[in-house]
């Protein structure tokens, strides 16, 4: 039995990444800052200045921000924010948009000017946005996390100002007590009752944003080719349905997703395959939730070494988070998980993140192919061993291994892609 401690610090950790967001996040945490400087400022601004660390330029530039009529970009997620933005809903903040108001968001994008440049921060995820009217002016900015506010100021009293880390776990649950042993023990012993209302949005809302991408022509479709090609299989049906949730979110599906690590790509990529297998199988719910635990935790363990915005595509991390969980689902045990999570790490390792657009459908279906790859080799007694590339003496310490290979060895991949992706 896992020590209450460490098993209340699980389920805290569970219950803070685990949180609703309709859209992608980075444009949708724009909003949110927008919204908030708007609603400090007292007034609708005659002008907006954004500053913005790349990170974030990246993930904003090619992705369709929800309820505005298909806009895209940093000055669309600023327009929605300001003109219909609930700055009390956090990562929903324009999850309830009328026509009349995308018709205001496209008017003030249309006659107000914003300026959009990008700042030299040491944080990964930085968003500052100042607006005007008249006289005065109001600022807000975001650091580390979607929704961590460090600075407001009013004209020129200054009402919040909390010193910054450039570390993406600044202000949030400890992830060092995270471990694959003691994970796998967790999903073993805690109560299904204390799992249910964590998991059970995960399930519902990532489920309905794949069902929905498999139905319609959301982006590059890779979902329904994935899945009009598998020939009925298990595995093929897995990684269509996480591509699915991807097709539409990276196109502007107005549905909500359960986000893990700040990604909803990431959310979608650890429920969906494991759901999909406990489907197949015809298990219990309880087995489900105890699975979609372990998928879920691993993830959040390898991302809390490489950062919630990387030059290393955090599809491969939630893959590899799935391939764990439908181990754990086949009634897999330590040695499974631990084996599957070693094996997919040593194959996708390294993929690069691009921003957030269409093509992370195809990345999270590759991602999961290889969690299930992992997997299998595991079933088959096959391994990669110890010296083999990244491969450590150990789980923990080959995931150890990939968080410095993204947040240390993938810096100058960063900038980059940022510069080719800008052409400057």
């Amino acid at each position: 039995m896992l020590d209450k401690t460490l098993e209340d610090a699980y389920l805290a950790i569970l219950r803070e990444e685990l949180v609703p967001a309709t859209g992608c996040t980075e444009p949708i945490a724009i909003a949110y800052c927008a919204a908030q400087a708007r609603a400090l400022l007292g007034a609708v601004p005659t002008r907006a200045d954004a500053v913005v660390s790349g990170n974030i330029l990246k993930n904003v530039k090619s992705v369709i921000v929800p309820n505005t009529g298909h806009l895209k970009g940093i000055s669309a997620a600023i327009a929605a924010g300001i003109v219909a933005g609930d700055e009390s809903r956090a990562l929903q903040v324009i999850a309830s948009v009328s026509e009349d108001q995308k018709r205001k968001i496209a008017d003030f994008l249309a006659h107000v000017p914003i300026t959009v440049s990008c700042g030299d921060s040491p944080c990964m995820l930085d968003i500052r946005v100042t607006v005007y009217a008249g006289q005065h002016w109001a600022c807000v900015r975001i650091c580390n996390s979607h929704t961590n506010i460090v600075y407001k100021a009013h004209d020129d009293e200054i009402l919040l100002d909390l010193p910054v880390e450039a570390s993406a776990e600044e202000h949030l649950q400890d992830k060092s007590v995270l471990d694959v042993r003691r994970i796998v023990e967790f999903a073993d012993t805690v109560s299904a009752e204390l799992l249910e209302p964590v998991l059970a949005p995960q399930i519902t809302c990532n489920s309905a944003i794949a069902e929905e991408g498999l139905r319609g022509e959301w982006g590059a479709q890779i979902g329904r080719l994935l899945l009009s090609e598998g020939n009925g299989e298990i595995e093929a049906e897995a990684r269509a349905y996480a591509a699915a949730g991807s097709d539409a979110r990276m196109s502007g599906c107005e549905l909500p997703v359960i986000i893990l690590s700040g990604s909803g790509n990431q959310g979608i990529t650890a429920s969906l395959p494991v759901i999909r297998y406990w489907t197949r199988l015809g298990g219990t719910r309880e087995q489900l939730l105890r699975a979609l635990a372990v998928s879920d935790l691993v993830t959040i363990q390898q991302k809390s070494g490489i950062g919630r915005l990387s030059a290393y595509c955090g599809a491969i991390s939630a893959g590899v988070g799935a391939g764990a969980g439908v181990a754990y689902l086949h009634q897999g045990g330590y040695d499974a998980v631990a084996h599957t999570i070693s094996n997919a790490v040593a194959i996708l390792s390294g993929t690069i993140c691009d921003g957030a657009k269409p093509s992370c459908a195809a990345k999270i279906a590759s991602a999961v192919g290889a969690g299930l790859l992992g997997w299998r080799m595991y079933c088959h007694k096959c391994e990669f061993y110890r010296g083999d590339g990244i491969v450590g003496p150990s789980v923990d310490r080959t995931i150890e291994n990939v968080g410095i290979l993204a947040s240390q060895g993938m810096r100058e991949t960063d900038h980059t892609i940022l510069r080719i992706m800008t052409g400057c």
